[in-house]
């Protein structure tokens, strides 16, 4: 804010003042830092879990394990546990294709794919369409090889998907000597029970 001075006010006389001496610091002493001497954590030590010593206390206990164990599942979100059960049930679809495919079971091979399956290699590349083409690949290659057999190396679930680092081996000519062997990963999504997608990664 300005403010203004009448015209007819006299100026005031001016007053002599002594030059204020400069404070002038004592550096032949250097400044010790300031210490924190309160104990954040306190002094006391931690001590060990005492275990049970009596029967009651043991049976205490193995009670209080146990409701701790029903609390955790508790805690699960209803999300987690419909996760959880369409895990089980993914990896049970797959479980019995292989079964199937390893027995050379066209009919609960073919039975295990939705009507309008897809067969992709990676990443987006359409090999084909639908259970006719399914059974016109895999019916003629059950019926020349003398044996099949895909074995499990690593296997992730989650949810509706299953994704396998698999062994396979083939026979052509006797069923008890394997002349092709090789690994080959495959991801499987399901949907109502039956396999929608599958993803061959080259």
């Amino acid at each position: 804010m300005i403010t203004l001075t009448p015209e007819n006010k006299q100026s005031a006389e001016p007053v002599n003042v002594e030059p204020t001496q400069p404070i002038k610091s004592d550096t032949s002493k250097p400044s010790e830092p300031e210490v924190d001497t309160s104990k954040v954590l306190g002094t006391e030590a931690a001590k060990p879990a005492e275990l049970p010593k009596t029967q009651q206390e043991k049976q205490l206990a193995v009670a209080q394990a146990e409701q701790a164990v029903i609390q955790a599942k508790e805690a699960l979100t209803l999300k987690q546990q419909v996760k959880a059960k369409q895990s089980r049930e993914s990896l049970a679809v797959i479980e019995q294709l292989i079964k199937a495919y390893n027995a050379r079971n066209i009919d609960a091979f073919i039975s295990m794919y939705d009507e309008n399956v897809e067969f992709y290699a990676f990443p987006n590349e359409l090999l084909f369409k639908g259970k006719e083409k399914l059974i016109a690949r895999y019916g003629i290659m059950f019926k020349k090889l003398k044996c099949i057999k895909s074995s499990p190396i690593k296997r992730i679930v989650h949810g509706n998907i299953v994704i396998d680092h698999e062994l396979s081996e083939t026979c052509s000519t006797d069923p008890n000597v394997v002349d092709k062997r090789g690994e080959l990963i495959s991801s499987y999504q399901v949907e109502n029970g039956k396999i929608t997608k599958v993803l061959f990664f080259r």
